[in-house]
């Protein structure tokens, strides 16, 4: 690796180091109950939240969570489930009900920890009363496609869900209830973090309805009736049975972001954050940040290089080719044709999880010779964004980053290494 390889993959890595449950988790737990404990939650990081609770709980315990395919650690004392993710199936179903199942009659001597991160939403797809999971799947599919922000998809997903939108939280009642989240979301919402199965949510289901409305998803006349009545009304803030609910926020992007800055300065390269809740179409930001990369490679503004522009948050991808990618890769790939072989620029942008898209590719690097590269194996640059093939075009030059599950997940990682250019004194004239 180049030294600009190992830099841009060394800030990822401390990135998705510091949001190990291991290092975040044990300073947030509550103090033991004098009745039951009972573990629940959701999400591609809960398994390692629940083998860290295990480790450092002195007392009685017992549980389930529910993960992504492959995402799996060995606990003593809690159930470990796995689940498919972004698009739920039948054991995300059997998971769901089991767990509501599991905090039905508890008293207020208990104690719920609930464990959600990122993932959380399509592993726990328990649809509300008259409908059923191939409804979900229908509609998350058609969200996923859409171009949808997080927060529209998960407003929708909370008011056609009979565990999401506060609802778990309430079927606790009167037990206290400790959540323990590691937010993957723009703002770090925990409505909007596996879609709030434990905190009051705001949203409507006229808001719901707006959204579906909005991005011309086809939905079941069923689900237009239960909007239109708002029978799927999810639990409000204030609502009594919340009392007893209280949210940690134990890891956030913001965090992660630090991480990486810290590698970058020992490194001897400044860093500057540009946000760590980004948001919009992977491809328009790609070309957003391309110019911000430019500038300060060829002016020095608005900062000095050589720099790290780093950021986080959650782009989207609209849909609209037949390949196979992510909206890390699709941002990338859209970053290097915007760049267009500039010399002396680097970046990489992974999804912290270790997934990005549905495949078990985190993202890429890349550097001045990506488009050469493509040139070299006949491959159009422009062609793989329009189909959407983020991750078959940097396979094919070898720039993928597979690292495998990292057991944790903050959502997506960026950084663009720049390095001065010669600069072009400029002049106006008359």
């Amino acid at each position: 690796m180049t030294f600009q390889a190992t830099l841009l993959r060394s800030m990822f890595d401390a990135a998705v180091a510091t949001a190990q449950p291991g290092l975040c988790l044990p300073r947030f737990l509550p103090e033991p109950p004098r009745g039951r404990t009972v573990v629940i939650g959701a999400g591609k990081a809960s398994a390692e939240m629940a083998r860290v609770l295990e480790q450092h709980w002195p007392g009685q315990l017992s549980g389930l969570v529910v993960t992504r395919y492959g995402y799996a650690v060995p606990c003593q004392r809690i159930e470990i489930a796995e689940a498919a993710h972004p698009v739920p199936d039948a054991k995300g179903l059997e998971a769901a009900r089991r767990i509501l199942a599991l905090v039905q009659g508890l008293t207020v001597d208990d104690l719920v920890i609930c464990l959600i991160s990122g993932g959380g939403s399509a592993l726990l797809p328990l649809p509300h009363a008259g409908l059923d999971l191939a409804v979900k799947q229908e509609i998350n599919r058609a969200l996923l496609q859409s171009g949808a922000t997080i927060g529209e998809m998960n407003c929708v997903r909370r008011h056609l869900s009979a565990i999401k939108g506060g609802r778990l939280a309430a079927a606790c009642h009167p037990a206290r209830v400790v959540t323990l989240l590691i937010s993957d979301v723009p703002g770090d919402n925990p409505a909007d973090i596996a879609s709030g199965p434990t905190c009051g949510d705001a949203t409507t289901c006229a808001d719901a309805l707006a959204i579906l409305q909005r991005y011309g998803i086809s939905v079941p006349e069923a689900v237009t009736k239960l909007l239109e009545s708002g029978a799927s009304e999810s639990i409000k803030p204030g609502d009594p049975r919340l009392a007893r609910s209280e949210i940690r926020l134990i890891t956030a992007p913001q965090i992660a972001l630090e991480a990486a800055a810290e590698v970058a300065r020992k490194a001897g390269i400044v860093p500057y954050i540009l946000g760590d809740s980004i948001e919009g179409e992977a491809r328009e930001v790609g070309i957003v940040m391309a110019g911000m990369a430019r500038q300060v490679a060829m002016r020095g503004q608005p900062f000095e290089a050589p720099c790290v522009l780093l950021s986080g948050g959650e782009t989207t991808v609209t849909i609209r080719g037949g390949g196979r990618g992510g909206r890390n890769v699709e941002f990338l790939l859209s970053l290097g044709v915007s760049l267009n072989g500039h010399p002396g620029i680097y970046a990489i942008a992974c999804d912290t999880d270790g997934v990005d898209g549905q495949e078990e590719i985190a993202g890429a690097i890349i550097g001045p010779d990506m488009l050469e590269k493509a040139w070299g194996q006949r491959i159009n640059p422009r062609l793989s964004l329009a189909n959407n093939d983020g991750h078959g075009f940097f396979q094919a030059i070898g720039a993928s980053v597979v690292c495998g599950p990292t057991l944790t997940n903050v959502n997506d990682f960026r950084a663009i290494y720049v390095e001065p250019q010669a600069r072009t004194a400029m002049s106006s004239s008359d």
